[in-house]
């Protein structure tokens, strides 16, 4: 139990998806310009990444490994999280059409969200547990929800600020985001 809260502890701070290993840039940029879009693709991405997580392990371990065709990783993986990723799309556009408008583009995008492959791979280079790979899991996408949250709010007091001409949206998004990854490099020695 101990080994499992010291993952998670790493997946979210130490090894931080967004921050630490820069994979899901994206997203990261695109929806967090409000602080509602950024919690609603936070919650997408973490079931997404959580049953992508499990689905992967269990083709890996039962089709892949069993039959001795592990080279066809990759693609089985991106199939998994495709059909997980419509089946979240056709969720939001009936349940909630207002965040399913306000994340757009960048809900469909999280099937090429190199994010979500990237944790799927690192769950099998790890060789994890399947326990280990859905807590794994999670923690890496509650990691990309804290930055998603995190770079909101800091973007929204922005929108507040005098900020020179030159450094205005994308450029002090961009210097903003370099910042905070540098705030969770302090984590690197924690474990």
């Amino acid at each position: 139990m101990g080994d499992l809260f010291i993952l998670a502890i790493s997946c979210i701070f130490i090894n931080n998806i967004l921050l630490a290993q820069f994979l899901g840039n994206c997203p990261f940029q695109g929806t967090t310009k409000k602080m509602e879009t950024a919690v609603g693709m936070g919650m997408a991405v973490i079931f997404v990444l959580v049953m992508a997580g499990m689905l992967t392990w269990i083709v890996n371990v039962y089709l892949l490994k069993a039959f001795n065709v592990e080279y066809l990783g990759t693609l089985s993986f991106i199939l998994v999280i495709a059909a997980l990723v419509q089946f979240v799309e056709m969720f939001l556009k009936k349940s909630i059409p207002g965040l399913y408008a306000g994340l757009g583009i960048f809900l469909p995008l999280i099937t090429t969200n190199c994010a979500v492959m990237g944790v799927c791979l690192i769950n099998i280079k790890e060789e994890y547990t399947f326990i280990e790979a859905t807590v794994s899991s999670f923690a890496y996408a509650a990691g990309f929800a804290l930055a998603l949250v995190l770079f909101a709010g800091i973007r929204e007091r922005i929108i507040l600020a005098r900020v020179p001409k030159p450094l205005q949206d994308t450029s002090i998004g961009l210097v903003t985001a370099g910042l905070l990854a540098l705030i969770f490099t302090v984590f690197k020695g924690m474990v």
